[in-house]
């Protein structure tokens, strides 16, 4: 996710709001109030709508279709409270990847507000974060096993290791602590871009 988030208060004029999306070059913003919980969402279609009443040189006609007479409605609002949609489609920092990409995906969101439990922004994902997140190759996996897990988790030298990943699974080949072996193989098991698990690990005293 994108830290810090990028929002709106409630009582930002429509023309503050246009201005946020433009120079932040974002399709939506989340909108919160006063203590940072989200109230709704302001997109680019939102504004739109908006902007083409304002520039409509007379009323428009019939509207037929029942979405289409609820977004002229809001397009009379002013301000990013009247204008947003809610209640805020959004996912939680704990949330897995692939679960964040469904609910974008069902949803058709480009952009969701990420909360914690209290309903306080803390950050936003995009959909092509997610996108990103999911198709991440063979190479990236092989340095995360090595950086994260190997270095900076077990505090063990990767040259000590052979890492190879072909189509997301991983062999990890090498000596060390047997005591620990089994704990290294679950954590690199629960990469979330993992798909398979080769250990050639042997033990030591």
């Amino acid at each position: 996710m994108s830290v810090p988030a990028v929002s709106v208060p409630g009582d930002a004029p429509f023309l503050d709001v246009a201005h946020t999306l433009s120079r932040e070059h974002v399709s939506a913003v989340p909108v919160t109030d006063a203590d940072d919980h989200v109230l709704g969402v302001v997109s680019e279609s939102d504004l739109l709508a908006k902007a083409a009443v304002m520039a409509a040189s007379r009323p428009a006609g019939p509207i037929s279709r029942l979405r289409e007479h609820r977004l002229y409605e809001k397009s009379r609002g002013e301000t990013a409270a009247t204008l947003m949609t809610f209640p805020a489609i959004s996912v939680h920092p704990g949330d897995l990847v692939s679960d964040a990409a469904w609910t974008a995906a069902r949803s058709r969101v480009k952009r969701l507000p990420v909360t914690d439990h209290g309903g306080r922004l803390v950050g936003v994902v995009s959909r092509i974060d997610l996108l990103e997140a999911l198709v991440r190759d063979d190479t990236e996996i092989g340095e995360e096993v090595e950086s994260r897990i190997l270095r900076h988790e077990f505090l063990l030298d990767p040259g000590d290791f052979e890492v190879t990943v072909e189509n997301g699974v991983v062999t990890v080949a090498g000596r060390m602590d047997a005591a620990l072996i089994p704990k290294l193989l679950e954590s690199v098991r629960d990469i979330e871009d993992v798909v398979g698990l080769v250990g050639h690990l042997t033990g030591t005293t």
